[in-house]
């Protein structure tokens, strides 16, 4: 059978003309002021204008089929859908559809689940493969898949070793969500940082953080980074290693709000301020999304109509 495998992941502005339009579908229709848009707009100029996310995640998507194709000639038909950008998450659900796939995987670029992250991406696929009549397995989460807290251990001693400080902190990072909408989502970074920190033998020197939360009256995760970041250099620690395990892209959330503004506050702080690479196509990271794809089409072959022998299903 032909496995159509969806690849998801949040989109970003091409150029500077679009951030506005784009703002505003994030904030599901709401169009931003004028002072929260000089402000993003400000952001966006920092890290050179626009973000790097695009070409990062075309990266992502295409050493992945390429993967899936050297493992297995023909058996994958693989498309990206963004969620706020084009092309959007139905139309390349639709795509996948209209080639003629037998089953379908949905895979979100955020390894942890969420209801207001994968969760939705995942809902805005299944209703475009349940209308065509395809099965379809959704990956709901795959920050636990052998080889991924290694792989992100590697990159936490690589920052470590170049800093050379006596007392580092390791800090692990995700976006923050309203704490109403929090589900599981707080449990399985804690339980990612701890393994990545097993993997990099800190013992006990990490914690968890929460940073990028939304500008709402609401309550959100926290505590924020900056806050945590604060508090070290009174604890004793002279440095610090921020490890964005939530995020597998270099983005603004990674680019401003950690090397520009985490950065900015770490060394007022008087720490000195490190952050691990991000795995972005990391050959590693191709293959652990390829082996969830591989088992994921398992499920879906399972599930797809067995042929009568005339072959007509």
């Amino acid at each position: 059978m032909t496995v159509g495998v969806l690849v998801m992941a949040h989109g970003t502005p091409a150029t500077p003309e679009e951030i506005e339009p784009f703002y505003t579908r994030i904030r599901r229709g709401r169009p931003p002021t004028a002072e929260q848009l000089a402000d993003l707009r400000r952001r966006y100029e920092a890290i050179g204008g626009t973000s790097p996310l695009a070409a990062r995640t075309e990266a992502q998507v295409a050493g992945l089929a390429a993967r899936l194709e050297g493992e297995a000639p023909g058996r994958y038909l693989v498309r990206y859908g963004a969620k706020h950008t084009e092309p959007a998450i139905e139309r390349a659900a639709a795509e996948v559809a209209a080639a003629g796939a037998d089953g379908a995987v949905g895979l979100v670029l955020a390894p942890h689940r969420s209801s207001l992250g994968t969760e939705e991406y995942l809902t805005r696929a299944a209703g475009v493969f349940a209308e065509a009549g395809i099965p379809f397995f959704a990956v709901h989460q795959w920050y636990d898949e052998p080889g991924f807290a290694d792989l992100l251990a590697g990159r936490v001693r690589s920052a470590l070793a170049s800093m050379g400080a006596q007392r580092p902190m390791v800090v692990f990072t995700a976006h923050s969500l309203p704490v109403r909408a929090a589900g599981t989502y707080p449990d399985q970074l804690e339980a990612s940082a701890a393994a990545i920190a097993r993997s990099a033998g800190l013992g006990d020197g990490w914690r968890v953080a929460w940073q990028s939360a939304g500008r709402t009256p609401e309550p959100w995760l926290g505590p924020d980074v900056l806050q945590v970041l604060g508090e070290l250099r009174p604890e004793g620690h002279d440095a610090v290693v921020v490890c964005p395990v939530g995020f597998v892209s270099d983005h603004l959330e990674v680019l401003y709000d950690l090397d520009v503004e985490a950065r900015r506050v770490a060394e007022r702080a008087g720490l000195t301020f490190g952050r691990t690479s991000s795995l972005n196509d990391d050959p590693g990271l191709t293959a652990i999304l390829a082996r969830v794809v591989r088992e994921a089409a398992g499920d879906v072959a399972s599930a797809a109509p067995v042929p009568d022998r005339d072959g007509r299903g």
